[in-house]
């Protein structure tokens, strides 16, 4: 998943360069709810690793 996000960011700074921010926006959004999850995602998984 975080594969996604480092994907989407590249879009987003390539669009961006090229000019097409409505690309770049929706490219960024995604990118910021993919960072999100993937931070959750890993905040549970260490709290899980530590109850064990």
């Amino acid at each position: 998943m975080l594969r996604w996000t480092i994907t989407f960011i590249i879009i987003a700074v390539i669009a961006g360069i090229l000019g097409f921010s409505g690309i770049a926006g929706a490219s960024a959004g995604i990118a910021k709810i993919l960072f999100f999850v993937c931070l959750i995602l890993f905040v549970v998984s260490l709290a899980r690793g530590a109850l064990k």
